[in-house]
């Protein structure tokens, strides 16, 4: 049984029904043309119990999936996701890098849109164009980040325009990102008693904690991948041992083509990688993802690392772990940064 929702905010979000109807009231007339799709989301945000570093804890899912589901969408789309707010607080979704098109307050943060109370649902409608690439979602109240809650938004080319490079032979989403085994409810509390954040316990790769199986790749074949810094405050080096980054596209602009051997990626940024399987299959190799513009003897359990496996492989990954940039190299990341071109 829902608990009413506070009497001066019952029109914010008493139902999806409610919700659209105020919108179709508030908002200029014809956010949207009739013949662009629609496509359709039922979400249901709750808690779960996983062992990202190998000690139970409770994270935030949706639809029982730690990362959340992809939101794979077209270009002209109109996106509609009903969410079901199962937490034991109010909670917010934003579209993190897509524009809000003639309106502001289907963005998910506080202050443009009122906050979903437990046990009540709210349904977001936006229509995605012009910005065709990689973006993450993520809950943007109450440190909920830290927990979770996050997912990934695809939007593709329509078939009459050309993508410039070859059609991969896959796609690989991968979320990596700092994570404590400290609740989000406790890190919030030490925030607001004005404490500063202590180490991570660890870098997770889609919700895992080190040398996991990413996934099975074939040799020769290039796939996409599609990279996601996902934490709260640490700032990450990405690199796949003895692999180049052909780098093509950065939150919805496509890029210069340019090969990389690691990239810095900061919090909220996603990068587009054309990686190919062009290493014989004597091992495994590593995928890593190591923090940035710290002191690495205090953070040395603080580095993510995943298993890129052939599906001809001999055997296990060996070796040292593939050099990060010196991380006292404090002009690096700018330095990289301002060699991307669009």
């Amino acid at each position: 049984m829902h608990t009413p929702a506070p009497p001066n905010r019952r029109c914010c979000f008493t139902s999806s029904v409610c919700g659209l109807f105020l919108c179709l009231l508030l908002l200029p007339p014809r956010i949207c043309f009739a013949g662009d799709p629609y496509v359709f989301y039922d979400w249901t945000v709750s808690y779960l119990t996983a062992s990202p570093l190998g000690q139970k804890q409770q994270v935030i899912g949706i639809n029982g999936q730690f990362p959340g589901p992809i939101l794979n969408v077209t270009t002209n789309w109109n996106v509609v996701v009903n969410v079901k707010n199962h937490l034991d607080e109010p909670l917010l979704l934003t579209w993190n890098g897509i524009q809000q098109r003639k309106n502001s307050w289907q963005d998910g943060v506080l202050g443009t849109n009122c906050p979903i109370p437990a046990g009540w649902n709210w349904t977001y409608q936006f229509q995605v164009k012009d910005q065709i690439g990689s973006f993450f979602y993520f809950p943007s109240l109450s440190f909920q980040r830290a927990a979770g809650g996050y997912g990934g938004i695809i939007v593709n080319n329509r078939e009459v325009i050309a993508v410039p490079f070859g059609l991969p032979d896959g796609d690989i989403n991968l979320f990596v990102g700092d994570w404590y085994t400290k609740s989000h409810k406790d890190l919030r509390e030490d925030i607001e008693d004005g404490k500063n954040l202590q180490v991570p316990d660890g870098i997770l790769m889609n919700g895992f904690g080190p040398y996991r199986f990413l996934n099975v790749l074939k040799t020769g074949k290039t796939y996409r991948f599609r990279v996601h810094n996902v934490g709260i405050s640490t700032s990450l080096n990405f690199r796949i041992q003895n692999h180049n980054l052909l780098l093509v596209e950065t939150e919805g602009s496509y890029t210069v083509q340019q090969n990389y051997t690691n990239m810095d990626i900061h919090v909220g940024q996603s990068y587009s990688f054309l990686v190919t399987m062009d290493q014989n299959a004597s091992s495994d190799y590593y995928i890593v993802a190591s923090p940035r513009d710290v002191n690495l003897s205090t953070w040395n359990k603080a580095s993510g690392v995943a298993i890129l496996h052939y599906s001809n492989s001999q055997g296990p990954a060996s070796g040292p772990l593939p050099d990060p940039p010196n991380a006292y190299d404090t002009f690096f990341s700018m330095n990289q940064a301002r060699s991307i071109r669009l």
